[in-house]
């Protein structure tokens, strides 16, 4: 990629968050329609949590691959791609006659979703060469995810109530459109010096990993642990086979050596955790405000505002504090607020009170706010920029994983307790043990946080950084690494 100028570059990035702009609002905004979806369409929560989960399961299986298919033929062209697919699916869920059909128009625009976020991180990391830029970049990236996180509840609640649900799907049309004719007139193209092949064996693996677990999870409350017990052993045995068959690939789709640099692995289990900390929060506040407490859509959007806002403000400071200070204080933030944040609904039944409602919101949205610039920073930050594309897949496809499990186990947890007769009355009880799975979450975001960005974790991230050139200096050469 040619070095562009500082307008130039600027440009650049909010061309990329644009785009994640319209996947990020689509999320949150589509959270807040789950009730009425649920009414028009006679879903059950098992189907609630598959028009999220069909999203998030196609995003994780495929951002990795499409991470690396961008370094190959070329990030523009990807993002190009992304877009287009992303708007065409956008538009089928609007026109979906029911919910199979919108599950499975939800995997469509996953695909194209597949194409955007870690390709427009990919090419960040390649626009941004200084480190001080990059991260800055970065925590520009992390607001706009808090600011899709203040808009998508008020956007979300206020079309639901005055046009519907479908018309959450309207937004994304013009944003995306917008986004597509500035990528065409002022986004370079860039790709990897070296092109990685393709690893059908180790995509088909990877989709049959997450594909088999989530099913898993979701079904497992009404269908029994018999019925499910066939999708966990598919489940293993992919990942035993990932394990054994992505080794042994000169190019694998997931290179396990990164996984040899702590801050990185560390970076990915606090993505998991951070994500499903928000997946899972999400939907039980979202079904509780609309389900228990009886507001509107607008209503319960408007009660999102208090996780919303500090999420947007502190974005920034946290890609501040990652660029004078390293991720390390972030890390600490978010984790210790996280987890005092679903202690108040674990231990303390903060929705039960407006006044704890708000403190539980305000302090999760300041830990989340902190959380999602240093995973990024750390997962790019000192990897080998032709790298940059697969190691921003990772990151990418740890969020979305994360964020598929804590819905699909939260849900799962909330299925098996709630009766149906006495929703109302059966709600809270029924989301204790998913509050605590949240603590959990949350504790591991602090944990790993403190341990995975010492000096001791550095020197392994500058010794994997390393191997990975030298491999490649070697295989330009032809010689097998």
């Amino acid at each position: 990629m040619p070095e562009l100028n500082p307008r130039r570059r600027q440009l650049v990035l909010a061309i990329c968050c644009m785009s994640l702009l319209i996947v990020s609002l689509d999320v949150t905004a589509l959270n807040v329609a789950l009730p009425s979806m649920q009414h028009d369409l006679d879903a059950s929560t098992s189907g609630l949590q598959w028009t999220i989960d069909a999203y998030t399961l196609v995003l994780a299986s495929l951002l990795m691959f499409a991470g690396s298919t961008a370094d190959r033929i070329g990030r523009k062209k990807v993002f190009i791609a992304g877009l287009t697919v992303f708007g065409l699916g956008s538009l089928f869920c609007s026109l979906a006659p029911s919910l199979d059909a919108l599950i499975a128009f939800r995997m469509l625009q996953a695909v194209g979703g597949s194409m955007l976020n870690p390709v427009a991180m990919s090419i960040i990391t390649n626009t941004f060469t200084d480190a001080r830029e990059r991260a800055r970049a970065i925590g520009v990236w992390g607001a706009v995810v808090g600011i899709s996180m203040a808009a998508g509840p008020l956007v979300g609640g206020l079309l639901v109530e005055s046009v519907g649900w479908r018309s959450i799907f309207w937004v994304n049309l013009p944003v995306g459109l917008a986004a597509l004719l500035l990528t065409l007139r002022f986004v370079p193209e860039s790709r990897a010096p070296k092109a990685r092949r393709p690893d059908p064996v180790g995509q088909s693996l990877v989709i049959a990993l997450f594909g088999s677990l989530t099913y898993a999870i979701i079904e497992a409350p009404s269908s029994g642990a018999g019925s499910i017990a066939p999708f966990a052993v598919i489940a293993v045995a992919a990942l035993v086979g990932l394990l054994w068959y992505e080794p042994r690939r000169d190019e694998p789709l997931i290179d396990l050596r990164f996984f040899r640099s702590v801050p990185f692995s560390g970076a990915t289990v606090i993505a998991i955790s951070a994500f499903a900390a928000l997946g899972g929060f999400l939907f039980l506040s979202t079904l509780y405000l609309q389900n228990v407490r009886g507001l509107s859509a607008l209503h319960a959007g408007l009660w999102m505002l208090p996780m919303a806002v500090p999420m947007f403000l502190c974005a920034p400071l946290s890609g501040r504090l990652v660029g004078s200070r390293g991720p390390r204080l972030p890390l600490l933030i978010a984790g210790f607020a996280m987890t005092a944040s679903a202690v108040l609904f674990a231990a303390f039944d903060a929705e039960t009170s407006d006044t704890t409602l708000f403190l539980g919101y305000m302090v999760f949205g300041i830990g989340f706010g902190f959380v999602n610039a240093p995973i990024t920073n750390t997962a790019v930050s000192g990897m080998p920029r032709a790298q940059a594309g697969v190691a921003a897949a990772v990151a990418s496809t740890s969020r979305q994983l994360g964020q598929t499990l804590g819905v699909a186990v939260v849900g799962a947890v909330l299925a098996s307790g709630v009766a149906s007769s006495s929703y109302k009355d059966t709600f809270v009880s029924a989301s204790v043990p998913g509050w605590w799975i949240l603590v959990g979450c949350g504790v591991a975001v602090l944990v790993f946080g403190a341990l995975t960005n010492g000096r001791w974790a550095k020197g392994t991230a500058e010794r994997a950084a390393e191997r990975l050139e030298s491999a490649e200096v070697r295989e330009a050469a032809g010689v097998r690494a």
